[in-house]
Parts: structure tokens; C-alpha cells; sequence
């Protein structure tokens, strides 16, 4: 009776310990004895196993979302506008500056921020579209160092024609950064380590294209106008 009360609690996820623990107090015996219960078991209670499983995926699944919302509010280093910390929402963007759709929703993130001065937009410099798209994420970030990512991230997502490094440079230099830091800063370890970061958080998101939006606890792969966002930033107010 022990065993199939033992048999019966593991199957339903009630032991706190693994299956290995429970079967090095039996005998070989016993063990068999033991895993034939389980056998038996499942196959005369499919559904509850099913569901079982199903929780239990679903858990996981809650679980590394969880980290990879912990990974993407890690942002130190990472480009912004609007609000500081006077700022009680923040929407980060996956961007490159090679995607249209980018440039299309980045006219829609202007008007949320100046119709709302208590949202920040960060910036995960997410290049993936092309080689001149990683010389331009870099220079974001680095604009960002210097305290003006605003101007060049402007100057960039409303540039008209290819992008490419020379296009990058010509943007920070009229957005009035200092060209010789800008270029140091392009090439840091400590840049690198913003985008390596970005990448992870991407891949931990699934975030497979851009633009890619975070709102709160709401992900938004491609892009929505301006009014859509406000909406997700009024339920996300309401929720906190």
C-alpha cells in the first residue's frame, strides 16, 4: 500500500523530490513493483497525466518568459528618449536602422511621446538586416553615451536613401557629436557588451524581425500606430 500511495502522489506531481530519491529507499524489487505502478498508472489516467504535462509546460513557459522580461530591463547603456525617471512606462523597441517599418513606427512613438511626458522609449539596437545596420546601431549607442541619442536617432530614422557608414557619419556629425569620441565609442568592449546583451534578450523574447515593441508585460512583433499604443500604455497603467 505504501508504494501505490507513493506511486500515485508522484504521478500527480505532489513529491518534492525526484523519482531517483524515492526508488534509493526500495530494493530492485521493490523498484519494479514500483515503476510497474507507474506504467499502470498512467494508462489507466491519461487525462490527468495530459493535463499534468500541460501545467507543467505551461509553467515553464511562464517561467522563461519571466527571466526574459528580467533580461530586457537590464538596459544600462541602452539609448533613450522622453521621460527619465520621472517615466512610469516604458516601451522598449527592437530597431534597425535599415527597416522601413522601423522608420514608419518611429513617426508613431513621436507623437505618444510628445502627447505624454511620462513615457521613455529605449532603445535595444537590434541589427540584423545588414553590415551598415550593425555601424549604425553602434553609433546609436555611442550618440547615447555622449547624451545625444535623440538628435541622431532622429536624423537616422529620417534619412532618405541606403544606409551606410558613411550616411551614419554624416548624420552624427550633424547631430553635433563629437566625431572623435563617437568613433572610440563605436568600437568599445563596452559597446559590444550592449549588443551581445540585446541579442540574448532578443532571442530569450523570440523576437524575430523588427520593429519588435515591449509595453509592460505586452509584446508587439511589427509595427502599430500611435493610438494602439497609447491603448496598451493606458491597460498597462491600469494593471500597475
Amino acid at each position: 500500500m505504501k508504494h501505490r500511495i507513493f506511486a500515485f502522489i508522484f504521478a500527480i506531481g505532489l513529491l518534492p523530490f525526484s523519482m531517483s530519491a524515492v526508488q534509493a529507499e526500495f530494493t530492485a524489487a521493490q523498484k519494479d513493483d514500483l515503476n510497474k505502478l507507474f506504467e499502470t498508472y498512467i494508462k489507466e489516467n491519461p487525462l490527468v497525466v495530459r493535463d499534468a504535462l500541460i501545467a507543467l509546460a505551461q509553467q515553464e513557459e511562464k517561467d522563461r518568459r519571466a527571466e526574459a522580461m528580467a533580461m530586457l530591463a537590464i538596459d544600462e547603456g541602452d539609448p533613450f528618449m522622453g521621460a527619465g525617471d520621472e517615466a512610469d512606462v516604458i516601451i522598449y523597441e527592437f530597431s534597425d536602422y535599415n527597416c522601413g517599418y522601423c522608420k514608419r513606427v518611429f513617426q508613431q512613438i513621436q507623437i505618444v511621446l510628445a502627447d505624454d511626458p511620462k513615457v521613455r522609449l529605449t532603445l535595444k539596437e537590434y541589427p540584423i538586416l545588414a553590415e551598415s545596420s550593425l555601424d549604425a546601431a553602434r553609433a546609436g549607442i555611442a550618440a547615447g553615451m555622449q547624451g545625444k541619442f535623440e538628435a541622431f536617432h532622429t536624423g537616422m530614422m529620417t534619412w532618405r536613401g541606403p544606409i551606410s557608414l558613411e550616411s551614419v557619419m554624416s548624420v552624427a556629425q550633424d547631430s553635433g557629436l563629437d566625431m572623435a569620441r563617437l568613433e572610440a565609442d563605436m568600437a568599445s568592449a563596452e559597446v559590444d557588451a550592449i549588443l551581445q546583451r540585446t541579442r540574448a534578450t532578443a532571442q530569450a523574447l523570440d523576437v524575430s524581425g523588427t520593429p519588435a515593441l515591449v509595453i509592460g508585460d505586452e509584446f508587439i512583433p511589427g509595427a502599430i500606430d500611435a493610438s494602439q499604443i497609447k491603448e496598451i500604455i493606458a491597460q498597462q497603467r491600469e494593471k500597475s
